[in-house]
């Protein structure tokens, strides 16, 4: 009289499905990891409690000796609103992003220009920060 059962449980475990989450989350990483472009001119950016991540679109870089760039492009401020708009020309009115990287060393006057000229061109304005501990 044979009374085993015929349904054996199988020691093997697969994988596949194990491989495949360690995959989508090498893609995931290795996609926002894109999003973070530092800026390659020397500013020394001011500090704040709360740093921010934005899409960077364009970026104006204000140095120390008070020469400006828009995306590492040398421009002057007489010719910086039609940089800045040459810039900005892709985008629909209003969704545009300009991210500020101006020295902590620069007075604000020469930041509010350059935001009034942001701001004349319908675009959102972020400064660039190094977040603070």
């Amino acid at each position: 009289m044979n009374l085993r059962s015929k349904n054996r449980i199988s020691a093997e475990f697969s994988m596949s499905s194990m491989t495949d989450i360690i995959f989508l989350l090498l893609i995931f990483f290795m996609l926002t990891s894109n999003f973070v472009t530092p800026t390659a001119l020397p500013v020394n950016l001011p500090s704040s409690s709360k740093g921010s991540i934005t899409m960077q679109k364009v970026s104006v870089t204000i140095t120390k000796d008070l020469q400006y760039y828009v995306n590492d492009r040398p421009t002057t401020l007489e010719t910086l609103s039609s940089d800045l708009s040459a810039a900005l020309g892709g985008t629909e009115e209003g969704q545009g992003v300009v991210v500020l990287n101006v020295d902590k060393t620069v007075p604000v006057e020469y930041l509010v220009k350059v935001g009034g000229i942001a701001s004349d061109l319908k675009a959102k304005i972020s400064i660039a920060t190094i977040a603070t501990e």
